[in-house]
């Protein structure tokens, strides 16, 4: 088939060879059944491909029904897909058909598919594997016979890396991929595409259409277009309407544009992904402790300036010596080393003279060298460990104890190579 006829039944304009892919590979699976997943980036004209996927398949002459699976509230998605019988939920007051019913034979369009919950994707499995699909408050399974064709500007790897999307669901509506390029990658039909707007809204607004001169031509260009189609197409729409001279020049077109240099002062705002929750999360908690021990390191140095003044009574130094020998007592975790290098008390030299608490430094000592081998890591496998033996070995069980997700214990455990 002619790709341009397909292009000018269509409105699509560009000659750009990314999108002349998409398109062949549209008109070649629309006489098939094959499920289609169609990628790219907001605004670039996704909602055009599944329609000539049904316009050009043998299901022509039955509904078509598109759907924005990212504007249906999640407590109704169900109801709204797949039917719901009367007094199924509150309001419920009749019997409804839902889009699978009433599309059957025909075609359904799920765009930004990634936004569905995971509840009503294991429904859509069900249906791509066996057609079959159950209204809310039934327990009667009915059958529909619906191509699927599904659109999302998410990157999906991400969003099954992080649950939120189900692999197999992935791999059961992507078994055609089509790829439309943004408008960053189609620089030579960007112009094409500006004036086919502007005469549209010249013939709309009925007033002479707008043009740009040499300087604005190359602003359109070089400009990035985040949002794409879209984008372009409503600052043409702007400067159509507002602008009386219909010669446009460099700057008046750039005052339609949010340039990125406008905003190189503007805080920066970066998606993380959620899989480095925990370790932000463990970052936190290691800045604290590492505060505490500044505060406690800083209480020693006063405790080890006024044992070595001899501001202290015999019975004072004893009272404390024994609290740092304790190791039950949180808030005298000695650090020995540290003591030393501020104050030069060593073991050695007996800053006490003849005072018999010598041997008492000496086991703090000890006890301190053992106590600064223990790492943070090895503190966090040995709260694992207790967890699992607290609970029998029950991970789950474990992991909300440790305040923890399950996904997360399970990578301590191999990381650590903790026995189950």
């Amino acid at each position: 088939m002619n790709i341009q006829s397909v292009k000018e039944r269509f409105g699509i304009i560009g000659n750009v060879d990314a999108l002349n892919r998409a398109l062949n590979v549209a008109v070649q699976v629309a006489p098939t059944d094959i499920s289609v997943l169609i990628t790219g980036e907001s605004g670039t004209g996704k909602e055009s491909m599944p329609q000539i996927i049904h316009h050009y398949s043998a299901r022509k002459h039955n509904e078509y029904i598109a759907v924005n699976c990212g504007a249906i509230p999640e407590g109704t998605i169900d109801s709204e897909l797949f039917g719901h019988e009367k007094g199924a939920f509150t309001g419920a007051t009749d019997s409804r058909k839902g889009y699978f019913e009433v599309a059957d034979g025909g075609t359904i369009f799920l765009d930004e598919v990634a936004e569905l919950p995971l509840t009503t994707q294991v429904r859509l499995l069900r249906i791509l594997e066996t057609g079959e699909y159950i209204r809310v408050g039934s327990s009667k399974v009915k059958k529909t016979n619906v191509r699927i064709i599904a659109a999302t500007n998410e990157k999906m790897h991400l969003a099954i890396g992080n649950g939120k999307f189900r692999e197999d669901l992935f791999y059961r509506l992507s078994t055609v991929p089509i790829s439309l390029p943004p408008l960053k990658e189609r620089k030579e039909d960007i112009h094409l595409l500006f004036r086919k707007f502007a005469a549209d809204f010249a013939e709309k607004y009925r007033m002479p259409g707008i043009r740009l001169n040499e300087d604005a031509v190359k602003t359109l260009l070089s400009y990035n277009w985040p949002g794409n189609i879209r984008q372009l197409k409503n600052i043409t729409e702007q400067i159509s309407v507002i602008e009386k001279e219909r010669m446009v020049s460099k700057d008046t077109f750039v005052k339609y544009l949010p340039i990125e240099e406008n905003h190189q002062h503007l805080p920066m705002v970066i998606k993380k992904d959620s899989s480095n929750n925990d370790f932000s999360e463990r970052d936190i908690l290691y800045k604290v402790l590492f505060d505490m021990r500044n505060d406690i390191t800083e209480m020693k140095r006063v405790i080890v300036d006024l044992m070595k003044n001899n501001n202290l009574s015999t019975h004072e130094k004893t009272e404390l010596i024994t609290r740092l020998n304790n190791p039950n007592d949180k808030g005298f975790d000695n650090t020995s080393n540290e003591i030393q290098a501020e104050t030069n008390i060593t073991i050695s030299d007996n800053s006490f003279g003849n005072d018999p608490l010598s041997p008492v430094t000496e086991t703090i000592q000890e006890s301190v060298e053992v106590e600064e081998s223990l790492s943070l890591e090895e503190r966090e496998k040995d709260l694992i460990k207790k967890a699992l033996s607290k609970h029998n070995g029950r991970r789950k069980n474990a992991a909300l104890e440790l305040g923890i997700s399950e996904r997360t214990l399970y990578r301590k455990i191999k990381e650590y190579e903790i026995s189950k």
